[in-house]
């Protein structure tokens, strides 16, 4: 019942094994992957994999990093094409990360609020990226309040509280698992059920015992029996839960 919520597998990562990985993954109880586009390129790779497997949905967008490479007069009309897509259930990944300068904060800004007010528009949920732009980010989705994730939620329970109170959901990944993962293993101890989804990241964001090797969907299981211990709550049910839970956000 593993339904990863985040992953990108058009990433040069797979491509030694990708075909051979993502036919057996079915078998190795993954139910459902999100592939998730940082690029205008990407967004036709995450809806080609979509299109070719059937347990694989695609969310399109422009990650922040990439803003810099976007025209929105000209990319606004693809986006659109590509959100029309049967299989293309979500606008992402898109938000501001400030934990690097590949592209400017301000153009950053408007290419995330473009993007969210297509989503409005369009009815379609967001996956949202937030590094090191926490207060900008909350701000900007209260302003808009989008229906959708979070995706690799790491920061602290009062954040949470704010993006659960905007009906947002909640990502947690491997980082749970690591070490030293104060903040996000208090913000999914105190996340609701209703409200929690389950990704990898992947090829990133591996949980131990496997840290520092590539990340796919099946190491999702690793981050669920953390959280399920957390929550007293068997492993098994949390990965039911929160395969519902993404159903009922992408419609799938």
């Amino acid at each position: 019942m593993i339904f990863d919520t985040h992953a990108h597998y058009d990433s040069p990562h797979f491509d030694a094994d990708r075909e051979e990985l993502l036919t057996a993954l079915p078998s190795q109880g993954v139910c459902g992957v999100l592939s998730c586009a940082d690029s205008e390129k990407s967004c036709r790779e995450a809806l080609s994999l979509a299109e070719k497997y059937d347990y694989i949905y695609a969310a399109c967008g422009v990650h922040p990093h990439n803003a810099k490479d976007i025209d929105w007069t000209e990319f606004e009309s693809a986006l659109r094409q590509y959100l029309a897509h049967p299989k293309c259930v979500c606008l992402g990944e898109i938000g501001l990360d400030y934990h690097y300068d590949f592209s400017p904060r301000e153009k950053q800004r408007e290419l995330f609020e473009q993007q969210l007010a297509l989503a409005l528009e369009l009815d379609k949920p967001v996956c949202v990226h937030i590094r090191e732009a926490t207060g900008e980010v909350t701000e900007i989705l209260g302003k808009y309040r989008p229906r959708g994730v979070v995706h690799c939620f790491t920061g602290s329970v009062e954040t949470a509280k704010i993006l659960l109170n905007m009906g947002l959901y909640l990502g947690f990944g491997g980082a749970v698992t690591f070490k030293n993962a104060r903040k996000p293993r208090e913000a999914a101890a105190y996340c609701p059920l209703e409200s929690m989804l389950l990704e990898t990241d992947a090829p990133y964001m591996t949980p131990v015992p496997f840290r520092g090797k590539r990340c796919d969907s099946r190491h999702i299981k690793y981050t669920a029996q953390m959280i399920g211990d957390m929550k007293n709550i068997d492993p098994a049910a949390l990965l039911a839960k929160t395969a519902a839970n993404a159903r009922e956000l992408f419609e799938v």
